[in-house]
């Protein structure tokens, strides 16, 4: 039986989580809005899939919290924690993916994107419309009805940005790896 994540942690996911948290921010200072207040259209989180699908749970969940935090403090000041918390979850979350798909295989087929996809978007789901309103309401005293049309939205174009641009990313990236037995001795 496969471990969900090992306990050490890797230079080689030290540095997936810099370059992934930094990427997180990087990215998300570009947004495009939506009708409803505070809320936008985010590609960063596709990058942040590919992070959690190909490094694991834990460089998924860093990229997105560490990413997220930092983003805030530098566009507004502060962050805003629960949808920190939220955009860490997220990561990890679908980080879970890393030892079902076989992208650093080089194998990423129409069942592994279909899989890809329900998770990221039942992790979307459950994290945008139920876990950060409901953060926002306690923690923060936010209107019931506005934080819950603010999750419903983050979470479909969330959903939407991943699957399009987080499926193509992770395309990509399993057409760099060398697929197991495609090499051939002459």
């Amino acid at each position: 039986m496969k471990k969900i994540f090992d306990t050490t942690f890797t230079i080689k996911e030290v540095v997936a989580t810099g370059i992934g948290a930094a990427l997180f921010v990087v990215i998300g200072m570009v947004s495009i809005p939506t009708p409803v207040p505070n809320t936008s259209i985010q590609l960063q989180y596709a990058v942040q899939a590919l992070f959690g699908v190909v490094f694991g749970p834990i460089v998924g969940f860093l990229t997105g919290f560490i990413g997220h935090a930092l983003k805030d403090s530098l566009q507004y000041g502060n962050p805003w924690w629960t949808w920190v918390i939220a955009s860490g979850l997220f990561g990890f979350v679908v980080g879970l993916l890393k030892n079902q798909l076989r992208v650093a295989e080089g194998v990423f087929e129409a069942k592994d994107i279909v899989r890809f996809n329900g998770v990221q978007f039942l992790a979307n789901a459950l994290l945008w419309i139920v876990i950060a309103p409901i953060g926002d309401i306690w923690i923060y005293n936010e209107p019931t009805n506005k934080v819950f049309t603010q999750g419903v939205v983050v979470a479909i174009s969330n959903g939407l940005t991943v699957a399009v641009a987080g499926t193509l990313l992770l395309i990509a990236y399993a057409r760099t790896q060398t697929k197991s037995g495609s090499l051939k001795k002459d």
